[in-house]
């Protein structure tokens, strides 16, 4: 069953500077997604939906450049991602990945700093700027207090927090997160998500994979639902999160109404009488 979308398949926003055509994606022989079409419109929140193993952080990974297309192929301000220098793509395209190991005895500051590499070079070394950006990004996500704290010592969501703080301060006009409120409890959520729209309502391009559906049909301006390494279906939350799409893509016979706080879409899941009996 395919739904309504904002954008048509194969389309592509005149807006959008982040694309792939036509991708398929793999990971030795196994193949991940065929066929893919995707465009980020500029400007957006964009957030990717969909049950576990459907390629949503596959496809995360391929816009990023972390991960190489089988097929097709991803394409950032008109040019194929594989040809842009690494401190460019760097300076443009940020990127929290779903798992990040940091390097053995690095304090928090240190592992934050190094947001700031992209931007420095011959003839530009740690400035004023490189420490006001650094302070302000941990600040943002509320780690300032664990700054002399070494990474390894805290706690998963703490550590979450100090990833996203890295990735603010690369101040890149797009910003890619994978699973930005894995191990946060729910205020801390909550926090990271407001920070990342906010970070939208400046002018940045942020896409993100979530789990909770009602998060991204919260937050998002540009809504992307995926199963079994399609997209079916795309656009404005309020146009596209139906009872029908959630269940034709999470399995979960629910309600859809309007959040009392927002009026954005709120997915009730159905009583569990109710699951037997429909």
């Amino acid at each position: 069953m395919t739904h309504g979308t904002g954008t048509k398949r194969g389309a592509t926003p005149q807006d959008a500077r982040l694309i792939g055509e036509g991708l398929t994606l793999a990971y030795d022989k196994r193949v991940i997604a065929e066929d893919l079409d995707v465009a980020v419109p500029d400007g957006s929140f964009t957030v990717i939906v969909g049950p576990n193993a459907c390629g949503k952080s596959t496809l995360l990974r391929a816009l990023s450049r972390i991960l190489k297309p089988a097929a097709g192929s991803v394409v950032l301000d008109g040019e194929r991602i594989g040809a842009w220098p690494a401190k460019k793509l760097a300076r443009t395209l940020g990127l929290l990945p779903q798992s990040s190991i940091a390097p053995e005895g690095i304090t928090v500051a240190d592992l934050v700093a190094r947001g700031r590499y992209p931007h420095q070079g011959l003839l530009r070394q740690w400035s004023r700027e490189d420490e006001r950006v650094v302070l302000e990004s941990m600040a943002a996500t509320g780690v300032a207090d664990l700054a002399d704290r070494y990474v390894d010592e805290l706690s998963g969501g703490q550590r979450q927090r100090v990833w996203i703080a890295m990735a603010l301060a690369q101040q890149t006009p797009l910003l890619l997160l994978d699973e930005p409120t894995t191990y946060l409890d729910i205020a801390h959520q909550i926090e990271i998500l407001d920070l990342c729209a906010r970070l939208h309502e400046e002018g940045r391009t942020v896409v993100a994979v979530l789990h909770e559906l009602n998060h991204a049909a919260r937050y998002a301006t540009h809504l992307i639902a995926m199963r079994d390494g399609r997209i079916v279906a795309e656009g404005d939350p309020n146009d596209i999160v139906t009872a029908a799409l959630v269940e034709d893509v999470f399995g979960l016979p629910c309600r859809v109404i309007d959040c009392p706080e927002t009026g954005t879409p709120l997915v009730v899941p159905a009583a569990p009488r109710a699951r037997v009996t429909a």
